[in-house]
């Protein structure tokens, strides 16, 4: 069988298992087991296992647990409850401010967390029953939620930059910076949509209460005490990565250590929740490796049969403009993004995208950055969309998943609208890293 119908059959077969409803982690895995049986025998089980092996003896790849660890500390010990409880009293009389300051929380989770599953479901059950008590329309306040809490991989440390740059062999401290200001510019984007909104309607978001309205400076600056070490220490995780002083490893290890003396300093470290935290950290990194295992070791079999060689010819051969493949690489992105989670895109995608992109000129930093973007529209578009099933789980029964679907459509158009910059202006992503490192 040539190449070109293998593939036709590979991915005839991916559709199919996924149809049925099996897990992607375990499409992938059990293709690449048929294909490294049928044409290499018993001891193409062995290139599965060493591929498998190389990939997890990755030193940095430690930092993913490490990261998952403490967003779960940080979850358990109740820090993103105090913190929005904290900011949403000086949203004062601004309308939708509720719904601003959820983005600002989810942004500043994000830099505490980067676990999206984790921030969109206590946002969903800390903000969301807040703003539909106040009055909110119903499709800001989910939208808000889910796009917002979708930050998480945009704002450092993100678990999918920490895959793209071990895949892409680029530093992923430059990553981390690169995917700063882009992460704002999507933050803003929605703080201006919302502002915008409620400033032409205000009845889609009523101002604070009279009585938060009056309460003193003084009093609601309180409530940022106990949040204070918890935010002292992400703030010195990211410092320690950004200035060199530790390792992406390291830092994690120093971020598990500073929220489990942040847990027992606020009085909410106890072996049930040091346990829950371990037991959640560890049903996180199973999916995500098994999701890695699984598509590692297709593309390392289909590499070998010549695959990869043939889909990048294929590439290169649908135009010569340079801007055309960037605009296919991006709309296979969203078109994956509707059907498989982010780690499969990545795994799929990048063996063949990356050697083209290097050899088109492109700046694989920047097409990381451009990547995470994508996801972020993947986060919200059904039929997989990820964040609205997050919320759901969450949200009060009185909100359908057809409610949460119907949501997500204006924050998706400004998710696009971030994309666009970025691609048009690579410089917003690459000023940092060039500024730091040189």
């Amino acid at each position: 069988m040539d190449i070109g119908t293998l593939s036709l059959v590979i991915l005839f077969a991916m559709v199919t298992l996924l149809a049925i409803g099996v897990p992607f982690a375990f499409v992938s895995g059990a293709i690449a087991v048929v294909l490294a049986l049928t044409n290499f025998g018993i001891g193409g089980l062995f290139l599965i296992g060493s591929r498998t092996a190389e990939f997890v003896s990755s030193f940095v790849l430690v930092a993913v647990p490490m990261f998952v660890l403490m967003a779960s500390i940080m979850e358990r010990s109740g820090v993103a409850r105090d913190l929005y409880r904290a900011f949403h009293v000086l949203a004062g009389g601004l309308r939708g401010g509720l719904a601003v300051i959820t983005t600002v929380v989810a942004v500043i989770l994000g830099a505490t967390t980067g676990i999206i599953g984790g921030e969109i479901v206590l946002l969903g059950l800390v903000a969301l029953p807040q703003m539909l008590r106040r009055g909110y329309d119903k499709k800001l306040a989910i939208g808000t939620i889910t796009a917002g809490g979708s930050l998480g991989t945009m704002i450092p440390p993100s678990i999918i930059l920490i895959f793209y740059g071990i895949t892409a062999q680029v530093s992923i401290s430059h990553l981390f910076l690169a995917t700063l200001i882009p992460g704002l510019l999507l933050a803003t984007l929605y703080i201006g949509y919302i502002v915008i909104r409620c400033h032409l309607n205000p009845e889609l978001g009523p101002p604070a209460d009279a009585d938060e309205l009056a309460m003193p400076l003084s009093e609601k600056l309180k409530l940022f005490k106990g949040v204070a070490l918890p935010m002292l220490v992400a703030a010195t995780v990211l410092m320690s990565i950004y200035t060199g002083l530790a390792s992406i490893t390291e830092s994690a290890a120093l971020g598990v250590a500073g929220t489990i003396v942040a847990a027992w300093v606020r009085r909410e470290l106890s072996w049930q929740m040091i346990s829950g935290a371990l037991i959640q950290a560890l049903k996180t990194c199973g999916v995500v490796f098994w999701l890695v295992f699984g598509t590692n070791a297709l593309i390392g079999i289909y590499n070998l049969l010549g695959g990869i060689a043939f889909a990048k010819a294929q590439l290169a051969g649908i135009s010569a403009e340079p801007a055309v493949i960037i605009l296919i690489m991006i709309g296979v992105f969203i078109l994956l993004g509707f059907f498989i989670d982010w780690i499969g895109i990545l795994f799929l995608t990048m063996p063949v995208f990356l050697p083209t992109l290097i050899a088109l000129g492109y700046d694989p930093i920047w097409f990381g950055i451009v990547f995470n973007l994508s996801m972020q529209i993947a986060y919200l578009t059904p039929p997989f969309g990820p964040a609205c099933f997050y919320l759901k789980g969450a949200a009060p029964d009185s909100i359908s998943l057809q409610d949460i679907y119907a949501a997500q459509w204006p924050f998706i158009v400004l998710q696009l609208l971030g994309l666009a910059i970025i691609v048009l202006f690579p410089s917003l992503s690459l000023w940092l890293p060039n500024l730091v490192y040189g």
